[in-house]
């Protein structure tokens, strides 16, 4: 096929798994799934091979990105049902005091909502926010803005959450370095689109506490006398990403063939790392808490449970991907990219954002924006750097724009109690910033690799 042509079918597929999603209403893993046949036929991979391309990738694939996935989420309800969660978001809100609690709930986002999901995160705080509003008879948003904008930065740009995981593993960065970038590129987001506009945003829109939430504010508030201390619950959250970030500066600093460095590699390979600090929580968080063993194999089965769609989705973008590989459509994009002089990172976000405001999920909408630039990784010899900030892009472009096809609109909504004007003039413009912030650091490091 000529170049014309396979630029072509990616944008052919494109259009299909929007179709498929917004018009039929087909489940993404589904969608995903269809489109790669589609994509596979048009492409003239030959029918016997599609099959068996199709089950190697989704075992590949989903071999690296279900075992993260699947020990973060064992992690993160460790933290939920120890209380250890809480116990992060109570001490910074003590440190920070009342006038800086904005700063110290961007903060508490960004640190609970690395191991846990958004939605889970936010109905855990949201009694935080309750309590601030109700104690100095400020907008629910002075405070609200600032945690969700350190969560939506935790959900998008820092692994162990699904997305970056997801579309690390498609794209074959090293989750070190795209630990690294997310942080350089969070931070600022959040200043920007939390505490910077959340004060703005919330002298315009006064919002009390909503009725409908206080009754539920008492059940979810309830204290925990086995709470663990600031320190072990942190210690949980910033072992594994210790440790991966050191076997990534290891791979840097020390030579090749050391022992430090291959002990270093070791412990900082994800699965490691990962595993070492689900065993810590287990012990810290859970036996020294006061739970019986039977009870954290409870717990650790009842984090597992939500993320089985996700893995599955993250599975599919990876087929599509590899179907495109396949088509030769790498090459294709690659001489696209050449004369458009557009680079990679900027191609990779803009994919990101026309996915993302067409079908409302971040994570879907990154996996199928890796899938789709992931063969001109294929095709080309791109230093390791370059991929994460190229993830950290595809996170940034999945972040801007959530509107009404994104359940995330509708849970923020429904907890703030605003209608759809006021979620759009403060949860949308907040993620839009997050997500434009987090680009433009990307776009301005890319600069020096």
């Amino acid at each position: 096929m000529s170049t014309l042509s396979l630029v072509g079918l990616v944008l052919l597929a494109v259009a299909i798994l929007l179709v498929l999603v917004l018009y039929v209403r087909l489940h993404a893993f589904v969608a995903l799934m269809v489109t790669s046949l589609l994509v596979a036929v048009l492409g003239g991979i030959p029918l016997g091979d599609i099959a068996s391309i199709i089950e190697e990738e989704m075992g590949s694939t989903l071999g690296y990105i279900a075992t993260v996935i699947g020990l973060g989420a064992m992690v993160g309800e460790m933290l939920r049902q120890s209380g250890g969660a809480e116990q992060i978001a109570k001490t910074l809100l003590d440190t920070f005091g009342d006038d800086r609690a904005p700063w110290a709930l961007g903060l508490t986002g960004l640190l609970v909502s690395i191991p846990v999901f958004l939605d889970v995160a936010l109905i855990l705080f949201i009694p935080l926010v309750y309590t601030l509003t109700e104690r100095t008879g400020k907008s629910l948003l002075f405070y609200a803005i600032p945690l969700l904008a350190g969560m939506a930065v935790a959900h998008s740009f820092i692994p162990p959450t699904p997305g970056p995981v997801a579309v690390a593993g498609l794209l074959g960065a090293d989750l070190g370095w795209v630990i690294l970038f997310g942080f350089l590129a969070g931070v600022p987001a959040i200043l920007a689109g939390g505490i910077v506009y959340g004060r703005y945003i919330g002298k315009r829109i006064d919002l009390s506490v909503p009725e409908a939430m206080r009754e539920e504010v008492e059940e979810i508030g309830d204290p925990d006398a086995s709470m663990p201390s600031f320190g072990q619950a942190l210690s949980v959250i910033g072992v594994p990403l210790l440790l991966i970030l050191g076997g990534t500066v290891s791979d840097v600093a020390l030579a090749e063939g050391t022992t430090q460095r291959a002990a270093l590699s070791f412990v900082g390979h994800p699965f490691v790392a990962l595993v070492l600090a689900v065993l810590l929580a287990f012990y810290v968080l859970g036996i020294r808490g006061g739970y019986s063993m039977d009870d954290v194999q409870k717990i650790a089965t009842k984090g597992l449970e939500p993320v089985g769609l996700i893995i599955l989705v993250t599975g599919a973008g990876g087929v599509l991907g590899k179907v495109l590989v396949e088509t030769g459509v790498g090459e294709a994009l690659a001489e696209a990219m050449a004369a458009s002089n557009l680079p990679v990172v900027l191609l990779a976000f803009l994919i990101a954002v026309v996915v993302r405001v067409s079908q409302g999920s971040a994570t879907v909408s990154m996996v199928t924006a890796a899938g789709l630039v992931a063969p001109v990784f294929e095709s080309g010899d791109y230093a390791a750097p370059v991929v994460a900030l190229t993830t950290i892009a595809i996170a940034a472009g999945a972040t801007v724009l959530s509107h009404v096809n994104d359940s995330g609109f509708w849970l923020v909504s429904r907890y703030l109690g605003m209608d759809e004007e006021q979620t759009l003039r403060s949860w949308t413009v907040m993620e839009t910033i997050i997500g434009v912030v987090g680009f433009l650091v990307v776009l301005g490091l890319s600069l020096f690799f």
